[in-house]
């Protein structure tokens, strides 16, 4: 039921912002370098790259060399640059580039290159443990096997799954079989992503302080229950389209965004019970830095759906 409300809204916010299309040229270009920093900072800081996102912008922006950073931290930032330019290429090209092996294999050799002690574009050559998992990814000889599973797997649930779960789930099983020695997660995250923007979506970033959620849902996951993943991702999705549309639509004290202390006093809720309603997706929020926000016309859209429900009965 959770995940039901929250992937109907979606599609209802994708609709609007199709609505809206072709964006101005300027804007475009703006909003993609803004998501596609945000998208390099918390990728890698989920991995352990200690640049902040201030210092991942000058890397990028300025070529800068941070001081006191390692060479690695830097070169996993050109190098996720790389890959999301990549990713942008994927998705506008007018050919319909597939799923496929060589497409994941070419993300993690953007990802990985010129980093010492890691073979970019190929599979490992040797059996790993995941840290923090108690799953167990299969041993090296059986990784292209799994991995030509996967694409089967993806071209036989394409047009039975809903597209946020089909992505989900093929994110989910690429991190499983763990195909490669280093950059999985990052690997998984672009492919996430591409798999979304084929369809409409604007890219969807996992944001570094969502990691223990993010981690939580990944391992229950592991165990055969993947709604709470999707559900993960869909607040992600969903706040990239909330940001997108907020970009296109013209500023209202409605759809203004604010913190869920600055807004209840507007409303007959709480703070406390916002989060609650928030973070339960029965209302759309986003989230900046540690602090949910949410808008007028989000909490007017569930008193709505009550209403409809109350109806109904």
């Amino acid at each position: 039921m959770k995940n039901e409300l929250i992937l109907k809204r979606i599609q209802e916010k994708l609709v609007l912002l199709n609505k809206a299309r072709p964006f101005p040229p300027y804007l475009v270009n703006k909003l993609r370098e803004q998501f596609s920093i945000e998208m390099n900072y918390n990728s890698n800081a989920i991995e352990g790259n200690t640049l902040t996102l201030r210092e991942t912008m000058l890397v990028l922006q300025q070529g800068i060399t941070v001081k006191g950073k390692s060479l690695e931290d830097h070169l996993g930032v050109k190098n996720q640059a790389k890959a999301i330019d990549y990713l942008y290429d994927v998705v506008d090209s007018k050919k319909d580039i597939p799923i496929s092996e060589i497409l994941i294999r070419n993300i993690h050799n953007l990802i990985v290159q010129n980093i010492d002690g890691f073979e970019a574009g190929s599979y490992r050559s040797y059996d790993v443990r995941i840290t923090g998992s108690k799953h167990v990814p299969p041993p090296a000889f059986e990784v292209s096997h799994k991995m030509h599973e996967l694409i089967t797997w993806y071209k036989n649930n394409k047009k039975t799954l809903d597209n946020i779960t089909l992505a989900t789930e093929f994110k989910h099983r690429l991190v499983q079989i763990h195909p490669f020695g280093d950059g999985n997660g990052r690997v998984s995250r672009l492919v996430l992503n591409i798999l979304l923007m084929k369809d409409g979506y604007p890219i969807v970033v996992i944001l570094k302080n969502d990691s223990t959620k993010y981690y939580k849902a990944l391992q229950k996951a592991d165990k055969g229950k993947i709604d709470d993943l999707v559900f993960f991702i869909s607040q992600a999705v969903e706040r990239s389209l909330d940001l997108y549309i907020k970009a296109i639509k013209n500023s209202t004290a409605e759809n203004t965004l604010m913190l869920l202390s600055e807004i209840a006093p507007k409303t007959k809720y709480d703070a406390e019970y916002l989060g609650l309603l928030v973070r339960d997706g029965k209302i759309a929020g986003v989230k900046e830095g540690r602090n949910w926000k949410t808008s007028l016309d989000a909490i007017q859209r569930y008193e709505m759906g009550l209403t409809r429900k109350s109806k109904k009965k």
